[in-house]
């Protein structure tokens, strides 16, 4: 019986010839990466456990990335920063992208923004490769055909002792989406509608595969959003099969030899799901949950008070692109919110044109606030003075990846998931909108 592409990568990871769902296993770990909410209390397991002393088990695996509560004046907040610049130094971690000067993030060469989007611009994301990362979303760099999964502090303090976790063999779960992809659709859609189909506890502790025609013509950032919403299904982790639009992204981003591994045509999967994507339309998630999937056009007696593009899910140059070509020529009717997720993304909305205008040009003359600096912003709520956070009883559509009550801020308030499209046509009109009125 042949192997899933999630399964060859663990038996390469553990050193055996095989292995098989349900197996526990120990792997041996490429990259781990950690940030500013979580990797103080990592820090403090591994030194309680290993020693005030103790040295991480290899220096040049351990990425470090301030992202999610930054530009705060939140005293706290603050200071988890200063924790990890304190470890870094003692530990001589080579992978730290720090920010000092939180007035103007332009200056500060280092900073990158987003865990999950700058270790896929660093090149931290490898084919074949096991990458661990104390957040949920890291699942996001199975777009590159690795093993990429959340754990919590204690696995990753165990892992900066030792490079190595136990684990369990996940099932594999295939989602197969041919056909090809409307104008109006975007992989946000696909992905809200496979949640939709299997709820936020259909792929419990499985691996999601994707696989078909549609996910071998998307670019890697399209890609990126499919992996990136698994662990919103329950997944363990998702996974694409590399190929040249993987090569591609990569060159010149990594110098490190990797060896892609496919999944067997023999293997077996925990259960198959087809899906023709040109039959698809736009769908929303509804408050309070991703699953709670609606198609778009049935929400359009949903008044908004606000829209927010950005995320490791929703803010890369990708989803400001779409945005924009859906924009412009347009006027926003409520507070439009940008925050691209890394530094890269930023300096792109200056560059990048759509018909001839940047992207911020058309932002800002769609009457859009101007693009704030890269980070986690609003998606995780964060200190009452985060940019974009609603602080009060809102209704907001948004691309980021979770609506539950609270997620972005107030408990009271309600947020919509959407694809970028979707965001865009709601900031013109005010209601959650099909964005099919827009795109012939």
């Amino acid at each position: 019986m042949g192997m899933t592409l999630i399964e060859k990568i663990l038996a390469r990871a553990s050193r055996r010839a095989t292995v098989t769902p349900g197996e526990n296993i120990w792997v041996n770990v490429d990259v781990l990466m950690t940030h500013d909410v979580c990797g103080p209390g990592t820090i403090g397991v591994f030194k309680r456990e290993f020693g005030a002393n103790a040295k991480v088990w290899d220096a040049n695996k351990v990425v470090i990335i301030p992202d999610h509560y930054i530009f705060t004046a939140d005293k706290r907040a603050n200071r988890n920063v200063d924790i990890l610049r304190e470890f870094v130094r003692e530990q001589d971690i080579k992978y730290f992208y720090d920010i000092t000067d939180l007035s103007d993030f332009k200056v500060n060469p280092d900073y990158k923004g987003v865990c999950h989007v700058a270790l896929a611009q660093e090149g931290h994301t490898r084919p074949g490769e096991v990458l661990f990362g104390t957040d949920s979303h890291t699942c996001n760099a199975g777009a590159f055909g690795q093993f990429a999964s959340g754990i919590g502090n204690t696995d990753a303090a165990f892992i900066l002792g030792t490079g190595k976790l136990l684990i369990k063999v996940p099932s594999t779960m295939r989602f197969v989406l041919d056909g090809e992809m409307p104008d109006y659709l975007l992989a946000k859609d696909l992905i809200l509608q496979i949640i939709g189909d299997i709820s936020v506890s259909g792929a419990n502790y499985r691996t999601m595969e994707f696989a078909g025609e549609a996910v071998g013509r998307m670019t890697m950032e399209e890609r990126m959003v499919l992996c990136n919403m698994v662990i919103e299904a329950g997944g363990k982790n998702g996974a694409i099969a590399p190929d040249e639009t993987t090569f591609e992204y990569l060159r010149g981003r990594t110098d490190k030899p990797f060896e892609p591994v496919y999944t067997d045509a023999d293997a077996s999967f925990y259960s198959d799901w087809h899906c023709d994507v040109s039959k698809l339309e736009p769908v929303v998630a509804k408050p309070h949950s991703p699953d709670n999937r609606a198609l778009a056009r049935e929400c359009s007696d949903v008044k908004i008070d606000r829209v927010y593009i950005g995320s490791c899910t929703g803010g890369k140059t990708t989803d400001f692109y779409n945005a924009a070509r859906l924009l412009k020529g347009h006027k926003v009717k409520v507070p439009t919110y940008l925050v691209p997720a890394t530094q890269k993304v930023y300096e792109d909305l200056f560059t990048l044109k759509y018909d001839g205008e940047t992207l911020s040009e058309i932002f800002l003359s769609a009457g859009c606030i101007e693009p704030a600096a890269p980070s986690c912003a609003a998606c995780l709520g964060g200190p009452k003075d985060t940019f974009g956070r609603l602080n009060e009883p809102e209704v907001c559509v948004s691309t980021t990846n979770r609506n539950f009550p609270g997620r972005m801020g107030d408990k009271r308030s309600q947020v919509y998931l959407a694809s970028p499209y979707t965001a865009a046509a709601s900031a013109i009109t005010g209601y959650v909108t099909d964005p099919r009125e827009f795109l012939s």
